[in-house]
């Protein structure tokens, strides 16, 4: 182990992922981040501890890998140091992985082969996967464009109305346009879901659609876990979140912004067993709902990273960037796995909007009360509202992006939550 090491952090991005991982090295080490992305975002910019680069296109291939070469072969090529390579964001994990053994040339890259990505970034094969592991999921059926007549799926679903509906492919997602197009939908009655599946296809989506039996419950029945596995495959940490609050706006439906930490020994024995079995390694990220008929938590999908809102895990006193630096730059030793255990004193809550519009809009329950009363402590905090780095112009722009956050929810919430 050599915790003297020189290396460089470079992040894949410049969301607010990309920050709140700029920031967990900023605290753990000190030391500025590098980051490329096709285009400059809010909640990076004017900031000291993260550096932007922008290329155009550098979200797909060829632009990806030309980049990644030339700054290999003439930047990033000091041999006293260390390049460690973060992707944050599910294109960019994809791409990291695809080109691995190429890239692993000049950078450290903690993700798992392309073929097992493959597998658990497709909603349909991860499915298949946790009845092969034995997790739970909801009630799932698997919709493909050939199985439509005149743009309508011809079978009835196999449970009842209301359905949720996704894409399979959310990179493939992510190029489609249409009118109500949304990150996911929840669908009260079948005249509604042959419109949209209708819209989907002649959109020019190509994957599968995933319909699923809709958990009943609000957001405060989501959970979210966080795991670093390390380069032997074993999981050096786990931290469960309780996410009291979502984004209700069609194109960030589901994102978490208000989250707060959470125990629970089955959902952390179950995805360790898992994630050791497969031969994971890197972050993962999983989403979850709890199931009142059943009394069981039912896995929705993996994310191949850390997720945009995993900056609560930092804030909760396990630096994201601590665990693998140890383990890919210092080579340190596994020694057992560290376990998020949401201790009153020290539990943190982690906002991402104002906390005007979480009081106003959370769910009214004893979790929101034991949210207030963290809030009341001083207990809580953001990703990127952060002392060490906030100049005017910067705090200017934060705020700003964090006052829109009122007008959509006055917008959006209602018809989300009817």
């Amino acid at each position: 182990m050599n915790e003297n090491q020189k290396f460089v952090p470079i992040l894949l991005g410049s969301d607010i992922n990309v920050y709140g991982m700029a920031r967990s090295f900023h605290e753990a080490y000190g030391i500025v981040s590098e980051a490329y992305a096709g285009l400059q975002l809010a909640p990076t910019k004017y900031s000291k501890i993260v550096n932007v680069h922008v290329v155009p296109g550098f979200d797909k291939d060829p632009a990806f890998m030309d980049q990644m070469r030339e700054l290999g072969k003439n930047t990033y090529n000091d041999p006293a140091t260390k390049y460690l390579l973060i992707a944050c964001g599910d294109g960019y994990a994809e791409l990291v992985s695809q080109h691995k053994e190429e890239l692993s040339e000049w950078f450290i890259c903690p993700y798992i082969e392309f073929d097992l990505l493959q597998r658990l970034i497709s909603k349909v094969s991860f499915y298949e996967i946790c009845e092969k592991y034995e997790l739970p999921y909801p009630n799932t059926f698997i919709i493909r464009e050939e199985m439509l007549e005149a743009g309508k799926l011809k079978q009835n679903l196999p449970f009842d109305f209301p359905v949720a509906l996704k894409p399979a492919n959310s990179v493939e997602w992510l190029s489609v346009d249409f009118e109500g197009r949304k990150k996911a939908f929840i669908l009260d009655t079948r005249d509604e879901f042959d419109v949209i599946i209708e819209r989907i296809y002649q959109a020019g989506y190509t994957s599968e659609m995933i319909a699923q039996d809709f958990i009943p419950g609000d957001d405060s029945n989501m959970r979210v876990l966080n795991a670093y596995v390390d380069q032997n495959h074993q999981v050096r940490m786990m931290c469960l979140g309780h996410p009291l609050l979502e984004d209700p706006s069609p194109e960030a439906i589901g994102n978490y912004v208000a989250i707060m930490p959470e125990y629970n020994e089955k959902i952390y024995q179950t995805i360790k067993g898992f994630l050791e079995r497969i031969n994971y390694t890197g972050f993962a990220n999983f989403d979850m709902k709890y199931d009142p008929r059943d009394g069981e938590y039912k896995l929705f999908e993996i994310n191949l990273r850390q997720g945009r809102s995993s900056f609560f895990v930092t804030l909760n006193g396990f630096n994201l960037a601590q665990y693998v630096t140890e383990d890919r730059v210092f080579e340190k030793p596994f020694e057992a796995t560290i376990y998020g255990k949401a201790e009153p004193a020290t539990s943190m809550l982690w906002m991402g909007v104002p906390k005007g519009v979480f009081e106003k809009f959370a769910r009214n329950n004893d979790d929101k009360e034991k949210a207030l009363a963290l809030i009341k402590n001083k207990q809580w905090g953001t990703t990127v509202f952060y002392k060490k780095d906030m100049s005017f112009m910067r705090w200017v722009l934060m705020k700003y992006m964090f006052s829109k956050y009122k007008g959509r929810f006055d917008l959006f919430f209602k018809e989300k939550e009817g």
